[in-house]
C-alpha cells in the first residue's frame, strides 16, 4: 500500500518513525459527464473571470472570501509561518477508554506502518501497550493544510487511527426527535425485543453491496451485446402508511422467524393459548370422539348385561324364598291339625269307657 503521508509517532519522549496509508477503499461504480446528443465528455476547464481565459495550476493561488465578496489573498509563505507543532508528528495527548469516543466523531481510518527497523521496537511497544491497558490514544496531527484529531487502537498486530471530528463539529440533534410525547406499551417492547433476538447477529463479512453489483451486471451486458438488463418496477414506497405497530412487529416477528426456519416459536413474553370452536368440545379431536363413542358403548352393554344378571338372580331369590315359604306354612299347618286330633280321640275314648 502506497503511504500517503510521512511522519513519526510522539510518545511522551519517545519518536517512532511512521508511514501513514489508507486503510479503507471505495469501490463504488464512478461515472462520467457526457454529451447527451453525441457522447462527447464533458470536461471543467479552470477559467479566470477577470480575463475570461483558462489558466494552468501553476498559476492557481489561494484566497479567502470575505464576508462582503472581496478576496484576501494567502501566499504558502503565510501558512508556513504559522505555529503548527503537528506538521509532521502525530502527537499523543491522553489515552482514554474506547467508549469516550463518540462514533460520530470518526471520519476517515488510516494505518500507521512502522518505518524502517529502528522504528520496529518503539512500533510494538506501544502496540503493546495499548493492547494491556484496552484504551485508545487520542493524538493530534496535521494533514492536507489543517491539524485534526485522531485516536489510536490495535487492529490485529496493526496500530491503526481514526481521525476524528473536533467536537465542536458535531451538531446538536436539536429538533430532531419527535415534538410529542409517545408512550410505549410493555407488550410493544416485548415484540421488539424478540423481532430483535429473531434477527439476531450477523456475520459483516457476509453483507454486501445489492446495487453496485446490479449496476456492474448491467454495465457487463451493456458491453457485451449493446443491450440493457430487464428493468425491474421500483418498490412503491410505503412511508406515510397508518399501520397497526403491534400487528406490524407480530408479522415482522413471524416473516423473521420462517426465514430463519425457527417455525412457529412464540415470541417472548407471549404465552400460547388454545381458544375453543363454539359447539365443540376444546379437548376432542375426530379421533378421540369415535374412541369415545365405542367405548361409550360397551360401556353401556355390560351395564345392561350386569343389570340383567342382577334382575333374573333377583328373580330366583324371590322364586326360592316363596317355595320355601310355602312348605314351612304348609308343614305348620299339619302338625296343628294332628296336634288338635289327639285331644278329642282321648275324649272319645274316655266316653267309650264310661259308657262300657
Amino acid at each position: 500500500m502506497r503511504s500517503i503521508w510521512n511522519g513519526a509517532i510522539s510518545f511522551g519522549l519517545v519518536s517512532i518513525p511512521i508511514k501513514l496509508v489508507n486503510a479503507t477503499e471505495n469501490h463504488s461504480v464512478s461515472f462520467r459527464q457526457v454529451h447527451a446528443a453525441d457522447g462527447g465528455r464533458i470536461r471543467y476547464r479552470k477559467v479566470c473571470e477577470l480575463e475570461e481565459k483558462e489558466v494552468t495550476q501553476s498559476e492557481i493561488g489561494r484566497a479567502y472570501e470575505d464576508a462582503d465578496g472581496s478576496m484576501i489573498p494567502i501566499a504558502d509563505e503565510d501558512l508556513a509561518a504559522l505555529p503548527l507543532p503537528t506538521t509532521k508528528t502525530i502527537e499523543i495527548v491522553a489515552f482514554v477508554p474506547a467508549s469516550a469516543i463518540d462514533p460520530l466523531q470518526m471520519e476517515t481510518a488510516y494505518y500507521l506502518s512502522a518505518n524502517g527497523v529502528p522504528a520496529a521496537k518503539p512500533y510494538t511497544l506501544l502496540r503493546e501497550a495499548l493492547k494491556r491497558s484496552e484504551r485508545v490514544a487520542i493524538a493530534k496531527f496535521a494533514l492536507r493544510g489543517r491539524e485534526r484529531l485522531g485516536m489510536l487502537r490495535v487492529v490485529d498486530d496493526v496500530i491503526a487511527m481514526h481521525g476524528l471530528l473536533w467536537p465542536d463539529e458535531i451538531r446538536k440533534p436539536e429538533g430532531v426527535a419527535p415534538e410529542s410525547d409517545v408512550a410505549v406499551r410493555e407488550a410493544e417492547l416485548d415484540l421488539a425485543d424478540a423481532l430483535m433476538n429473531t434477527l439476531g447477529e450477523v456475520d459483516l463479512e457476509t453483507l454486501h453491496d445489492d446495487y453496485r453489483e446490479a449496476v456492474e451486471a448491467m454495465i457487463a451486458a451493456k458491453v457485451e451485446g449493446g443491450g440493457a438488463l430487464p428493468e425491474h418496477a421500483p418498490a412503491e414506497p410505503e412511508g406515510g402508511k397508518v399501520i397497526d405497530l403491534m400487528a406490524a412487529l407480530e408479522n415482522s416477528v413471524r416473516a423473521a422467524q420462517e426465514a430463519r426456519g425457527d417455525g412457529a416459536e412464540e415470541p417472548a413474553g407471549e404465552e400460547a393459548r388454545v381458544t375453543p370452536i363454539k359447539g365443540r368440545r376444546a379437548a376432542s379431536s375426530p379421533k378421540s370422539s369415535g374412541g369415545t363413542k365405542k367405548s361409550t358403548s360397551a360401556t353401556a352393554k355390560k351395564t345392561a348385561a350386569k343389570k340383567a344378571a342382577a334382575k333374573s338372580t333377583s328373580t330366583a331369590s324371590k322364586k326360592t324364598a316363596s317355595g320355601s315359604t310355602g312348605k314351612t306354612a304348609s308343614g305348620s299347618a299339619k302338625s296343628a291339625s294332628a296336634a288338635a286330633k289327639k285331644p278329642a280321640a282321648k275324649k272319645s275314648a274316655q266316653r267309650k269307657r264310661s259308657s262300657a
